[in-house]
């Protein structure tokens, strides 16, 4: 079938157009290649038959509706955001702008889309959006938000994204558009941009650099592979109901300080301690916390797990390894880009 991903150059959705097109789909690819793309990720499929690039922005509705009648989608993955918490806090426009009106503009130019199928094609459209386990705001220690759970963002970030989910949502409702909605908890695996805290903890310790925790570092993440996160939205796509949602989590919990922690005790174990002779977790430093930092995260998959019989495959604790490996084997990828400009003041790991 004919799949469009938005945002396919980021590191969720390259994972997700790979997989997509080994899948023997017909792939389309709109990314307006913002500071985190990573077109590298996808240069194998540049000769692909099954794939299509479009260098576009969604909110960019003439282009965007070209593209939908060249290619003739019968399902789209709406990945294309804003993602940093830190760059959303310093200058929130460019999140409402892409997440928001971006959204919007999908929405519209789909509907416009769709009304365009026959009677054997609509049926069977899906639009599935990708969002965060952020919109659900901090849950207490012992809980897991479920898909029906009050959304209480706290950043510009979160704020953004709930607000793109309840669009998307409302067009089901009012406009019969198959929407589905999809909140999944941290992501981590290759590609993954060096702001995020993984590859920026890896990079920094490797370098011998100050590693910046907000706070106590005792901040509660909930991790999941990016294999595994695309593999439950290729189930969602071929088994998910028309107006659901679904939380995508592995139940992988781990505190920040033990996370940067295992990435310097295994980069001592491969590269050797500091030049002082220092381990490098002397390189922690604790600074000043996020404003509005979220204590925990935590979703619940039951309904992923029991409807659609998906399971993720990895846990974080065995695949660390891999994934520090990865980032120093593509030290070529990773050092142009931090060699540029960091316009974000706050130093936390992010």
């Amino acid at each position: 079938m004919n799949i469009l991903v938005t945002g396919g150059c980021g590191f969720i959705g390259n994972a997700l157009v790979r997989l997509l097109v080994a899948d023997g789909h017909l792939v389309g690819n709109v990314d307006k290649l913002t500071y985190a793309a990573s077109p590298a990720a996808l240069l194998d499929l540049d000769d692909h038959p099954r794939y299509r690039f479009w260098q576009t922005d969604i909110s960019d509705r003439h282009a965007l509706g070209r593209i939908l009648e060249e290619l003739r989608p019968e399902a789209i993955f709406h990945l294309a955001a804003e993602s940093h918490v830190d760059r959303s806090i310093e200058g929130p426009r460019p999140f409402v702008e892409t997440n928001v009106l971006g959204t919007y503009t999908l929405l519209e130019t789909v509907r416009t889309h769709l009304s365009t199928l026959n009677e054997l094609q609509q049926p069977k459209f899906r639009l599935i959006h990708i969002s965060t386990d952020e919109v659900f705001g901090s849950i207490p220690e012992g809980e897991y938000a479920e898909e029906t759970r009050r959304y209480d963002p706290s950043s510009p970030y979160a704020a953004t994204k709930a607000a793109a989910d309840h669009l998307v949502r409302a067009w089901s409702r009012t406009y019969g558009l198959p929407t589905i909605v999809c909140n999944c908890s941290n992501n981590y695996g290759p590609w993954q941009f060096p702001e995020k805290l993984m590859p920026l903890m890896i990079i920094k310790a490797l370098k011998g650099q100050e590693l910046p925790i907000f706070g106590d570092g005792l901040q509660v993440r909930d991790w999941i592979h990016v294999d595994d996160h695309v593999a439950a939205l290729l189930a969602i796509m071929r088994q998910g109901e028309p107006g659901a949602s679904y939380n995508i989590s592995a139940k992988d919990e781990c505190t920040n300080i033990a996370l940067v922690s295992a990435i310097c005790d295994r980069l001592d174990a491969i590269a050797g301690p500091l030049s002082s002779g220092l381990p490098r977790l002397e390189l922690v430093r604790h600074v000043a916390d996020r404003p509005g930092h979220d204590r925990r995260y935590g979703l619940s998959a039951e309904r992923l797990r029991q409807d659609l019989g998906w399971q993720p495959t990895r846990r974080l604790k065995s695949s660390l390894d891999d994934i520090i490996d990865w980032y120093l084997e593509h030290e070529t990828w990773w050092q142009p880009l931090m060699k540029r400009p960091d316009p974000i003041s706050r130093k936390g790991a992010r």
